[in-house]
């Protein structure tokens, strides 16, 4: 929408065949080139097509074109009429000017398109002309009837003398019109190739083309000879230019064989050189080419990481067998691996622990005092046993010269690793499933309790503690086995190492401690047996 303090005049008009059905197509109005309103801030540009409805009318508002501080001024519309079944459409310009907001088509139109072009008049200036000179008819049959184009204009009529006291004389007769000018072409088209004239000329550059005065010039293009050919004298001069005389000494139709060019021919070439049908291997282990082997190709093992069979060869780092390994040969040195035969004889005939079912002892049962004794109600008792290897150890077992129940709470056992860390232990040994079975048979009865856990044990020192609570005026405590003991101290400490075998804490705890003090264990009087299972 136009900005308002622009003056529009909004042009009408109808359209219909001889008998009165309505037209179809459009009319366009179209202003020159760009129209600028600096006080609007408003450029305008481009053609106005108006259609025709299904009545044939037409409606567009369009600027007046005297409107005020508009540039360009002085410019009329072109009208282009296009009609559905009228091939040459009219042509025409008009003046909207803005004192005639509202105007048809019909007034304005010219009436004869085969008559000389019309001079674009203010409406209401022609109106009032034809009025003053007494025409009748449409403003345009007015204006043509005072307007000659290219015609000589008749000459008017001669004033009357005017009369005394300021009378008006009598109108003159009116001049004779002047010829018609020829009638100008009704075309639509308003350019060609970007050039607006009354007559257009093109030049070849203006279609992309090249003018005929190149054809064979310099900076131009090559022309055909009559045998369709470019010329000699168009073709470059200089090195590689014109026509070939011969070909390796030969003329006309060349056709060059191997020997014209100092080749082998196929045959030959074929017979100095290894066909791929004679080469029987076409691939090693899959590669082509310069093939270069590596042991995981052919599937081996590198130098290196394989064990040999014979030879001498150092096997590096730890190895875990999925099966236990043989040999048919006795160690001869400390490093050589030794048969478990040959292990085995050299125990003689002593019994091992493994032998009774146990992981390891404090010593040989079988060499124990005959008579046990009582651990005591309170104090804490220590046995040291050596485990060889590792185990998975569960219980803790003991010796019963005679039991027949009646520890109370308070009672317990547990395994300490070598710095004296509590690594398992068992439940309290007044309760069921933890208190030892009793013992009444002639003799006695090796009895175990449960650890609470099954300990995961490497090989090395371990000490078994024990407390036991119980009525000792009734003599409800376990009588157990023990090492001869009647030396009032008997030795605790063997060889050269600080390694105390027996020992105990005249304090007990009512629960196992988490650490025992190894150098605060004393000697005690009684060396009592424990083991492990």
């Amino acid at each position: 929408m136009l900005p308002e303090d622009i003056p529009t005049v909004t042009v009408t008009g109808r359209f219909l065949t001889p008998d009165g059905r309505p037209l179809s197509g459009t009319v366009t109005f179209r202003a020159p080139a760009q129209i600028t309103f600096p006080a609007s801030d408003v450029i305008l540009g481009g053609p106005v097509i108006a259609s025709l409805d299904a009545q044939g009318q037409i409606s567009a508002t369009l600027p007046a074109t005297d409107a005020p501080n508009m540039d360009p001024s002085g410019w009329s519309y072109t009208v282009t009429e296009q009609l559905a079944g009228i091939p040459a459409g009219r042509s025409y310009n008009v003046l909207l000017p803005r004192e005639r907001p509202e105007v048809d088509l019909a007034d304005i139109a010219p009436t004869d398109p085969a008559k000389p072009n019309y001079v674009a008049v203010r409406g209401d200036s022609a109106y009032e002309v034809a009025v003053a000179h007494g025409y009748v008819g449409t403003p345009v049959q007015w204006l043509a009837s005072l307007v000659g184009p290219r015609g000589a204009t008749g000459a008017t009529g001669a004033t009357g003398a005017q009369g005394a006291a300021g009378a008006t004389g009598a109108q003159g007769v009116q001049g004779v019109p002047g010829k018609d000018g020829a009638p100008g072409a009704p075309g639509v088209v308003q350019s060609v190739n970007g050039k607006s004239a009354a007559s257009v000329t093109l030049t070849a550059g203006d279609v992309g083309a090249l003018a005929t005065a190149a054809a064979g010039s310099a900076n131009g293009v090559a022309t055909l000879g009559a045998d369709g050919k470019v010329p000699a004298a168009q073709l470059p001069t200089g090195g590689g230019g014109g026509a070939v005389d011969s070909v390796n000494g030969k003329t006309g139709t060349v056709v060059l064989t191997a020997a014209d060019l100092g080749a082998l021919d196929q045959g030959a070439a074929d017979a100095r050189y290894v066909q791929p049908f004679g080469i029987p291997v076409q691939s090693v282990a899959g590669k082509t080419g310069a093939v270069s082997l590596v042991a995981g190709d052919v599937g081996a093992e590198a130098a290196g990481t394989a064990v040999l069979l014979t030879g001498t060869q150092t096997v590096a780092g730890a190895k875990t067998f999925s099966s236990a390994p043989s040999s048919s040969a006795a160690p001869t040195a400390d490093n050589h691996l030794a048969r478990k035969s040959y292990v085995d004889a050299l125990g003689g005939g002593e019994w091992r622990a493994s032998d009774l079912g146990l992981l390891t002892w404090a010593f040989d049962p079988a060499v124990g005092n005959s008579t046990p004794l009582y651990p005591g109600s309170g104090p804490i008792r220590v046995t040291a046993v050596y485990l060889r290897s590792a185990a998975s150890v569960t219980k803790i077992v003991w010796h019963f010269g005679g039991y027949a129940g009646g520890l109370t709470t308070g009672s317990w056992a547990a395994l300490y690793n070598s710095a004296g860390t509590r690594v398992a232990q068992t439940a309290d040994l007044s309760t069921a499933g933890a208190e030892p079975a009793e013992a009444h048979s002639a003799g006695g009865a090796t009895v175990s309790v449960p650890l609470t856990a099954a300990y995961s044990a490497p090989a090395g020192l371990y000490y078994v503690a024990w407390r036991m609570q119980y009525n000792t005026t009734t003599g409800d405590g376990p009588m157990m086995l023990v090492a001869e003991s009647g030396f009032g101290s008997p030795p605790n400490f063997f060889g050269l190492t600080t390694v105390r075998r027996f020992g105990s804490y005249a304090t007990g705890a009512a629960t196992a401690p988490a650490t025992i003090a190894l150098a605060s264990m004393e000697n005690g009087s009684n060396r009592f047996w424990a083991a492990l299972a």
